[in-house]
């Protein structure tokens, strides 16, 4: 989580942060992921709900006012730059005939559609993307689509699909491969090793004088 937010801290384009987490959570989270880092964006709680919708529809409720977009990012993410936040941002930006922005990366594994265990059909690979998170909205438009989604009973696998069954137009915009998420306990060791890896990266750019951007 002290990754996540550190990320989402560092960018001039963020001016307020929202955790969401069990209420019975948040004295643990801020001690331990929030309260030890010099954080300068102000932060908030939420409550999480039953389901990950539910989660992020809270989140989303939890926007101050006068924010015009929203960046919904998973917690299980802690490979997530500044950069590449940044660069989704500004793509939504640059674009108003956009709805949203999903990061993510074009597919690299051939993908099979199957049957059971038999291959039905083998679907060009071009036409498949990797969606990760941040990914974000404008605020109107995420609200409209979590109601219409209690409204009819839909349960998305992302914030995107709320959006797109709404007819509204969402864009992928590439972020780094290394955007992993921790699903698995095995998920755990490639993440580290870049975690570590860009500490290194850090003190060694200290040492010459150079920053890098994160």
């Amino acid at each position: 989580m002290t990754w996540s937010i550190m990320a989402f801290d560092r960018s001039c384009l963020v001016g307020h942060i929202v955790v969401v987490c069990p209420q019975a959570k948040r004295a643990e989270m801020r001690r331990l992921a929030i309260d030890p880092f010099d954080f300068k964006t102000p932060i908030t709680f939420a409550d999480a709900g039953e389901t990950r919708q539910d989660s992020t529809a809270s989140g989303v409720d939890a926007v101050p006012m006068g924010f015009e977009y929203v960046a919904i990012h998973d917690g299980a993410r802690p490979l997530i730059t500044t950069a590449a936040i940044d660069n989704a941002i500004q793509v939504l930006l640059h674009d108003r005939s956009l709805d949203g922005v999903v990061c993510g990366q074009p597919a690299i594994d051939t993908l099979k559609i199957v049957d059971g265990e038999q291959i039905v059909k083998t679907p060009p690979r071009s036409m498949y993307w990797a969606a990760q998170t941040p990914q974000i909205f404008s605020v109107d438009v995420m609200r409209r689509a979590h109601a219409a989604a209690v409204a009819d009973q839909f349960v998305g696998t992302d914030d995107a699909s709320l959006v797109e069954r709404m007819g509204g137009t969402v864009h992928c915009v590439a972020s780094p491969r290394d955007n992993l998420k921790v699903t698995v306990p095995e998920d755990l060791r490639p993440v580290t090793a870049i975690l570590l890896g860009r500490m290194s990266d850090a003190e060694s750019a200290q040492d010459t004088g150079v920053m890098p951007r994160l």
